[in-house]
């Protein structure tokens, strides 16, 4: 991971002990119609199972699931369902574009997002969808020492998601960073991204030049994934077919959002990192002040 990222990782810990993290009032009961906790439960109300990985309890593994499939599996109970935060980085390298602080607002909001959680008794996991969306080094424990981040990726989430499924857990809460600015179907992607979860927020973050491009004249666009290039005269009139465009794309996420059940809000790298004041998540009712 890029060194100078830690300082974003470590200045949003700190924003984020301001905050508390809150369930979106549109999902207040989780899908086995219990609502979300905000302490660690003790129940042994089975919920469902999910795949064996080295290091669970032996004694959960459901043996006649295995006699069947043929496949491990271990029984997941109320206290390990409720409540968990996986928090998710787009990777892709339109989040580290040069001069532009998509990159490290980001990083901060994931570790407000952890640390939210955390003042509210969830435990959380940071991801990073890339090539294949894996766990973050250290993503368990707190935001700063978080590792093995990067922006390289050059391909789409839907692909990420399925190249390296993650293991995300059953009925949490799950938070997806990006800046969205990919041709990709929304529904798609945030129909992945909702499966078996509880509730659903996505945070657009977008650099100063992306919501309100201020440059005129001959410019010439390099594609930060494919490397195609293009050479564009910027008038008004190209403006606002580019304003246009870009309110026709963020009405395809809001619609798929609503469509998934999904909390969608939209934020300005330059306006976090000036002073970490999140009204618009306070606004969405996924965060409050403490």
């Amino acid at each position: 991971m890029n060194e100078s990222y830690r300082q974003y990782l470590i200045d949003g810990e700190r924003a984020g002990a301001r905050y508390a993290l809150t369930a979106p009032r549109n999902v207040p009961f989780g899908i086995a119609g219990s609502q979300m906790g905000k302490r660690p439960g003790s129940s042994l109300e089975f919920i469902d199972h999910r795949e064996y990985q080295p290091g669970d309890d032996l004694r959960r593994i459901d043996w006649s699931s295995f006699a069947r499939s043929d496949k491990l599996t271990v029984k997941l109970y109320r206290d390990e369902v409720s409540p968990h935060l996986d928090v998710v980085i787009d990777g892709s390298r339109s989040m580290a574009l040069e001069d532009s602080p998509k990159a490290q607002a980001t990083l901060g909001l994931a570790a407000v997002f952890a640390t939210a959680a955390s003042n509210v008794g969830y435990a959380h996991t940071a991801w990073v969808a890339g090539d294949g969306c894996r766990q973050v080094g250290n993503g368990t424990d707190r935001p700063s020492i978080w590792d093995e981040i990067d922006f390289a990726y050059r391909g789409d989430l839907s692909t990420s998601f399925v190249k390296l499924p993650p293991s995300w857990r059953p009925f949490g809460l799950r938070v997806l960073l990006s800046d969205l600015l990919w041709p990709e179907d929304p529904l798609t992607v945030l129909a992945q991204f909702a499966e078996r979860a509880t509730a659903v927020v996505v945070v657009q973050v977008l650099a100063k030049a992306d919501a309100n491009p201020t440059e005129r004249g001959n410019i010439r666009l390099i594609d930060s994934e494919t490397e195609a290039v293009q050479e564009i005269f910027l008038d008004p009139v190209a403006e606002k077919r580019y304003r246009d465009a870009l309110a026709c794309h963020q009405e395809s996420w809001h619609l798929a959002a609503k469509q998934t059940g999904a909390i969608m809000t939209t934020v300005v790298a330059e306006q976090i990192l000036s002073d970490w004041r999140l009204e618009a998540l306070v606004a969405a009712e996924v965060l409050s002040i403490t």
